[in-house]
């Protein structure tokens, strides 16, 4: 279950301005890897880190939080000739560490052809996370593409064969190959790539403003780039391509380049069988 609270305040100003009043509904507690849902009132215009950030005709915007978010972040509010600015403390969290054996040595140590085929595939992946649609499949309820042992989560520091790497930035979930995968929210489906160097099949769903979803090591996709797909539709089946040491569905979710916990969006898994 996710829980979210609403509160109001009143900024400091940053100029003469000194009754700008920003609504924020939040997810409980505000942390990193956490997507924070947002309200402003007419007239006003919210930045954060330095984007104009959508709104959509009720105000409503989101702001997703890195893993390494810091522990203040701060919003601006320009309403006419006039604007505020707003800080925020961000709670920080504790990542476990998380030794991996068996991977693909390649993947691990690649060969100068397979670093250019690997930023070449980044390059496809950013593009494909980079729009900032009006969308609003985020406001919808988010539920868990498939349930399964939890054998990987957001944030950990991961070390593949002895090897220290960067963070896991998904929500890994064991199942047998060609499992079916449930498209947790609806969205438009912006990249189908069937073998990617170190993600395998991927695909990646824009649920808007900026907010995606990715689905990696996949064994098969079962829609195109440009569908729209609704919450429950199966997309894509389980596999183990790319650099993986088994079958799982690897779920990851983005806010343009901040990567976000997707497990914050859809709460504890029922009859969840294992967490490592």
């Amino acid at each position: 279950m996710v829980y979210k609270l609403i509160g109001l305040g009143v900024a400091a100003c940053a100029s003469l301005f000194t009754h700008v009043v920003l609504a924020f509904e939040l997810i409980t507690p505000l942390q990193q890897g956490a997507l924070v849902f947002g309200k402003a009132l007419p007239g006003e215009q919210v930045f954060f880190d330095g984007r104009k950030l959508k709104l959509d005709q009720q105000g409503n915007f989101i702001v997703g939080l890195d893993r390494d978010e810091p522990g203040t972040i701060e919003f601006r509010v320009v309403s006419e000739d006039k604007e505020a600015i707003h800080k925020v403390s961000v709670a920080q969290r504790e990542y476990r560490i998380q030794k991996i054996e068996g991977v693909p040595q390649e993947t691990v140590t690649p060969n100068p052809d397979q670093v250019a085929r690997s930023r070449k595939e980044a390059a496809m992946v950013w593009a494909a996370r980079n729009h900032y649609s009006d969308l609003g499949y985020f406001h919808d309820e988010f539920s868990w593409p498939l349930t399964g042992p939890i054998t990987g989560v957001y944030g950990s520091q991961r070390v593949y064969n002895g090897v220290p790497k960067r963070p896991h930035y998904g929500l890994d979930i064991a199942r047998p190959t060609g499992t079916r995968v449930k498209a947790p929210v609806g969205g438009i489906v912006r990249l189908v790539h069937s073998d990617m160097f170190y993600s395998g099949g991927t695909l990646i769903v824009d649920h808007g403003h900026g907010l995606s979803s990715s689905f990696i090591h996949l064994s098969k996709i079962l829609v195109s780039e440009g569908d729209e797909i609704q919450a429950g539709q199966e997309i894509a089946e389980v596999g183990s391509s790319g650099r993986a040491t088994g079958p799982h569905l690897d779920w990851r979710m983005n806010w343009f380049g901040r990567k976000v916990d997707p497990e914050l969006l859809v709460g504890p898994m029922e009859n969840e069988v294992a967490k490592e």
